[in-house]
């Protein structure tokens, strides 16, 4: 140990790590090979190259079951809530596994000692990030040395080790009413109260963290913690710095003595285990200034963490910060309040692209259209200095699983998109095995394992991820190269494509988000006619070449969720030789082929034509009418926002006309510019493309009131959990009703008895979960209500579920429904409103999302509400802090439900 470190760690010996074997990616896997345990300093690598594997330790491996059970209660691999054994020990016998998928650096929880078991939560530590002492190996994770072994061992094998810290506040031991004013002394020894925990402490055992007793003249002078109560409005900054985020003790992060404790602790972990960068948790809850002081303070007691790490050998200590929160659909505030953090003088060099996360979600999960990617990528590579050393990530322990809500093959695009786009990719422990949940254990004695191992090196998704990782790897220009964005559908999910250029190559992405073929007419990339292009990757087939056409454009169909990469591997054409043609791909198109007679024209629309926008565009308000002329043409599709699945193949008249009627029910929002071309699929030509927009004309079919104080559940003996925000404002009480129909597009609307926001809520809204079960008029359908132990009312059989709360929004077709399985993904997703003043949820599905049903007269809808956090929150016959109560665990989960019928 250091000199002047004064960690009560367990003693470290010098044994050397056991021999591992393990498997060099260069590119590809290749022959295994011999290492022994490395430096425990070693310099720091090009962050931007690295590719992170993110491991909770507690559920990643047990390799030491002695130190699983502490005696307090806190163990017990059944329960989500409790440790389920996993250790350092474990994560350092399953390098191979790791390394194996191309990972270069692990990303573990904290490892520190933390509060065991919160008895006024009935939740453990198991996380991390409840820490009693920042000093100390968590007693259930093992020991000083075994971190120092995991530390050598990743060194040997050329990879690196990030460990996840928290300096915003420690375990859960003050209690403050909402009453309180942290201003005065007085009210806080009045309302705020310490409380015990399963160890018997009331404290963290490390000074001068112990110093919280608010009943204590001393502690309150020293000011080593805020004595705030909950944070009740995410949007007020003084409470998002100093009040207690979901009751956690608060530390006072601008007091010198907590910062120089915190500068100490942690740069102990750097010079004792040998750390090459942190992940710094909840960032936003701490003053960007703070961070100055945290990474380069030049005390020498306790320096900042890049003067410990120089000291270590390392130029380069890479500390990157969470700040939890998405943006909206071509917003970018959650973005500016990241930049702010990164462009602080002296502050955090990196923060993890969060709303990236959100955006790769809404596209490639849950339909969205492509535009809303590229204006993420743009806007990222727009306001950030440099994203290339920004984290970034599709699923984490915090948010759900991408697979909760969407298809393997959505998720494959999601990973692909991450891995070719500027940024440190992330992947999550599970991921590459397919899981669902959010904290499921790899082992086979841990939670939800199943009673198995999940290190399958032969998973469908863990070879797919290999793959894509090393296709990163091989090609340089994806970790540094530039993104520039060529095409993205805006209207719906579809193509987007992207261009990437570096110093010395060049590579070109493009996805179809679209669960159908996708028409990609007339691709500008930019790039010199006869540029040939080298297949290197592509999802689920074989990669193929291709050569740009005239004027350096492409028009491809692209198969459903398919993903494709390629890097130039020329540019030009050459003397005397001309672009192939020879592809299984559509040629570029030549714009004369066709008659350049308008596919829309104002007289050519029915009745319901609304007029014109101010840019000319035709705007509709129902079905209406298109034709246009295709000389020497049999047929043709007419393809819109290049949705080629569903086309209507058109007839050409002996004279060269065609026309046809086309649906606006798949066209919700009335802002989109929709776009419609003529396809001749044997030549490949296409017209030139017409835009409009729809404003559909909605109509009432069902207005219902339900009666208040009915969230009472099935029995009327249900009751809400006692934790703060359920029983004081009931929000899964529902008022009313309202459905209306354009078509076969479906609106339905909320009025509440509440809304909460106190959990800073993605979608708008919190502490309750919408379930809507909607019957078509059809024969099947399923009678289950998946997850809530129940059955639908009367009869009713489902078609389509939507599930919505805080951080999800699904929808799941009746195939596959069971009592335990949500049903087959199915996008897009609805569209969600949130009117806080009128106490409102509107979620509004397409026809297309509904499977193109010819009509909803008749068809039927059931709303539930009940909440969910990772799966829905149990029931038992007494509520807990988050459990519902007032009936046996496997009562029906319905807290309140209203039924329409739809005319």
């Amino acid at each position: 140990m250091c000199g002047r470190a004064r960690m009560r760690m367990r003693t470290a010996s010098n044994a050397v790590v056991n021999m591992l074997r393990w498997a060099l990616l260069s590119g590809c896997v290749g022959a295994a090979a011999t290492a022994s345990a490395g430096d425990l300093h070693v310099p720091s690598p090009d962050w931007r190259d690295q590719v992170v594997y993110f491991a909770m330790i507690d559920r990643f491996d047990d390799g030491d079951p002695s130190n699983n059970d502490q005696g307090v209660g806190e163990y017990d691999p059944a329960d989500n809530s409790r440790y389920s054994g996993g250790d350092l020990r474990g994560l350092t016998r399953r390098l191979d596994y790791i390394q194996g998928l191309g990972a270069t650096a692990l990303w573990i929880t904290p490892p520190v000692a933390n509060q065991w078991l919160n008895p006024d939560r009935s939740y453990g530590g198991y996380h991390g990030y409840w820490a009693s002492d920042l000093s100390a190996i968590d007693a259930h994770y093992g020991t000083l040395d075994d971190y120092r072994a995991l530390s050598r061992a990743l060194h040997g094998r050329g990879m690196y080790l990030i460990q996840d810290v928290v300096v915003n506040h420690t375990g859960d031991w003050i209690g403050c009413g909402d009453a309180v004013d942290p201003d005065d002394n007085a009210s806080i020894a009045e309302h705020c109260r310490l409380r015990g925990d399963a160890q018997g402490r009331s404290a963290p055992v490390q000074p001068p963290f112990d110093r919280n007793d608010p009943q204590d003249p001393a502690d309150r002078e020293a000011a080593i913690y805020h004595f705030t109560p909950p944070i009740a409005d995410y949007s007020n900054r003084r409470q998002e710095l100093d009040y207690a985020l979901a009751d956690l003790d608060d530390l006072n992060t601008e007091n010198p003595v907590v910062r120089r404790a915190l500068r100490k602790a942690y740069g102990d972990w750097i010079r004792e285990a040998g750390v090459d960068a942190f992940r710094i948790d909840t960032a936003f809850h701490v003053p960007a200034e703070f961070f100055n002081d945290f990474l380069h303070a030049d005390d020498p007691e306790a320096p900042g963490m890049t003067r410990v790490a120089a000291e270590t050998g390392r130029a380069d200590f890479l500390s990157f910060g969470e700040g939890f929160g998405s943006d909206k659909p071509f917003g970018d505030a959650q973005a500016r309040k990241l930049d702010a953090y990164m462009r602080t003088p002296g502050g955090l060099p990196s923060m993890i692209n969060f709303p990236l996360y959100g955006t790769l979600g809404d596209v490639f999960a849950r339909g969205r259209p492509a535009a809303e990617l590229r204006h993420r990528v743009e806007s990222m590579m727009t306001l950030h200095a440099d994203p290339w050393r920004m984290p970034s990530f599709i699923d984490n322990h915090d948010v759900d699983r991408f697979l909760a809500s969407s298809s393997e093959a959505g998720l494959k695009q999601a990973l692909l998109a991450m891995l070719t786009l500027p940024g440190i990719p992330v992947v999550y422990s599970g991921t590459e095995q397919g899981f669902r949940e959010q904290r499921r254990a790899m082992f086979a004695s841990g939670f939800g394992s199943g009673g198995r191992d999940h290190f399958d090196t032969e998973a469908p998704l863990y070879r797919y991820l290999r793959d894509a990782i090393a296709l990163r790897r091989g090609n340089a220009v994806l970790s540094r190269g530039t993104p520039v964005v060529l095409a993205a559908n805006p209207a719906r999910a579809g193509a987007i494509a992207w261009r990437t250029d570096g110093k010395e190559e060049t590579a070109l992405v493009i996805l179809n988000s679209a669960g159908h073929e996708v028409l990609l007419d007339d691709l500008d990339t930019g790039l010199p006619a006869g540029t040939r292009l080298q297949g290197l990757f592509a999802i689920d087939a074989a990669p193929r070449d291709l050569v740009v056409g005239e004027a350096g454009r492409l028009t491809l169909v692209l198969p459903p969720h398919s993903g494709e990469v390629w890097r130039v591997a020329d540019t030009g054409v050459r003397s005397g030789r001309k672009p192939s043609s020879r592809r299984a791909l559509s040629p570029p198109r030549r714009r004369d082929a066709m008659d350049a007679e308008p596919l829309l024209q104002g007289g050519a629309m029915d009745a319901r034509l609304r007029g014109h926008d101010g840019d000319g565009v035709a705007v509709v308000g129902s079905d209406f009418e298109a034709h246009g002329t295709a000389p020497g043409t049999e047929s043709i599709r007419l393809v819109i926002d290049g949705d080629l699945g569903n086309a209507q193949t058109i007839a050409i008249d002996e004279a060269g006309h065609w026309q046809a009627r086309l649906r606006a029910d798949d066209m919700i929002d009335p802002a989109i510019e929709h776009r419609v071309v003529a396809y001749d699929p044997g030549s490949g030509r296409t017209s030139p493309a017409q835009l409009f927009r729809v404003a559909l004309d909605w109509r009432l079919a069902a207005d219902i009131t339900d009666p208040q104080d009915d969230d009472t559940g099935p029995t009327g003996t249900y009751t809400y959990p006692t934790g703060p925000g359920w029983r004081e404002h009931r929000p899964a009480d529902i008022e009313r009703l309202r459905v209306w129909t354009a078509g076969a597009a479906l609106r339905f609307e909320l009025t509440m008895r509440s809304l909460s926001t106190a959990w800073h809520p993605a979608s708008g809204f919190d502490h309750v979960a919408i379930t809507a079960f909607l019957q078509l008029p059809e024969a099947d359908g399923a009678r289950v209500m998946p997850q809530q132990h129940a059955e639908l009312p009367d009869g009713m059989r489902w078609h389509r579920r939507l599930r919505a709360h805080g951080w999800s929004n699904a929808l799941f077709s009746h195939e596959g429904a069971s009592a335990d399985v949500e049903g087959t993904p199915v996008t897009p997703v609805a569209d969600i409103a949130v009117d806080h003043d009128a106490r409102t949820i509107a979620f509004t599905l397409p026809a297309g999302a509904l499977g193109h049903p010819t009509t909803l007269a008749g068809a039927r809808l059931h709303v539930t509400t009940w909440d969910y956090d990772g799966g829905y929150r149990p029931l038992a016959p007494e509520a807990g802090a988050t459990t519902f109560g007032g009936g046996e665990a496997d009562g029906a989960r319905v807290m309140d439900e209203v039924s329409a019928a739809l005319k």
